[in-house]
C-alpha cells in the first residue's frame, strides 16, 4: 500500500453511506507520488515517496531541509531517517569547522 516516507500518511478506511443508511466499507487512498527534492544541506537530489499534502506542508515549513529536520523520528521511514542523520552529521561537521576558523 502507498505509505508517504516524511509523514506516516497511508490508506484510511471509512464507511459509504447511503440514504437509507446502509454502511458500505471503503478504502481511501492516498496520492502518493515519486519525487525529486533538493536539499540544501546535504547538496543534492534525495528521492522519496511522498503525499502531496506532504510537499504543500514542506513548502509553508521553509523547505525540504526544514520540514525533515522538525519532523519526529517516529512518523519517517527508514529511507527517511537515514537521509536526516546524513544531514545532522552534515550539520554537526560544518559547526566544526566554524569552530575551528575562528
Amino acid at each position: 500500500m502507498p505509505r508517504c516516507e516524511l509523514t506516516g500518511k497511508g490508506p484510511v478506511v471509512k464507511n459509504l453511506v447511503s440514504h437509507s443508511n446502509i454502511k458500505t466499507k471503503s478504502r481511501a487512498f492516498i496520492n502518493v507520488q515519486q519525487k525529486r527534492v533538493f536539499s540544501r544541506v546535504l547538496n543534492e537530489m534525495v528521492n522519496l515517496k511522498m503525499a502531496t499534502a506532504t510537499i504543500r506542508d514542506m513548502e509553508h515549513a521553509g523547505g525540504f531541509d526544514n520540514f525533515i529536520m522538525n519532523q519526529p523520528e517516529e512518523k519517517l521511514s527508514k529511507r527517511a531517517m537515514t537521509i536526516k542523520t546524513r544531514m545532522k552529521r552534515k550539520l554537526r561537521s560544518g559547526e566544526k569547522n566554524q569552530g575551528a576558523k575562528a
